[in-house]
């Protein structure tokens, strides 16, 4: 499983190389046609489909254009035969906004499977930590 998990981790990499550059073929590339994304904006349940993927990235490059990073810290790989899963935490911030909070971290859950010998993207999951939920539910 070594080679497929290196494979998966170089896809995740290309993935968001072509994120930071703003680069929407290079962001569909290796996703399924029936992906499913749960992401940190709206619609909360999800989208679904790759035209419903696609159309969710020119905002998010708009953004981005602000001087925006789009970095991966950390990224753990688990595969079997057809499927396989990623987590990873990334700098994902304006300047200001990983200024003010520089402990702040995207997370990034990818599901994958095989599909004619190759790895696509079927789930990907993006979410930062909600501190104020968390403060709330924190005992004292």
């Amino acid at each position: 499983m070594a080679g497929d998990e290196e494979q998966i981790r170089t896809l995740i990499e290309q993935w968001a190389t072509a994120v930071h550059k703003g680069d929407l073929d290079g962001v569909l590339a290796d996703h399924a046609d029936d992906i499913v994304m749960f992401d940190v904006p709206p619609p909360h349940e999800g989208v679904r489909g790759s035209d419903a993927y696609r159309e969710t990235w020119p905002p998010f490059f708009a953004w981005q254009a602000q001087g925006a990073s789009f970095e991966i810290l950390s990224l753990e790989v688990t595969a079997g035969d057809d499927i396989a899963f990623a987590h990873a935490l990334l700098r994902c911030g304006t300047p200001q906004e990983l200024a003010e909070h520089p402990e702040q971290r995207l997370r990034l859950t990818v599901g994958l499977r095989k599909e004619q010998g190759r790895w696509v993207v079927s789930h990907e999951h993006h979410s930062f930590a909600d501190t104020t939920v968390v403060e709330a539910v924190r005992p004292g």
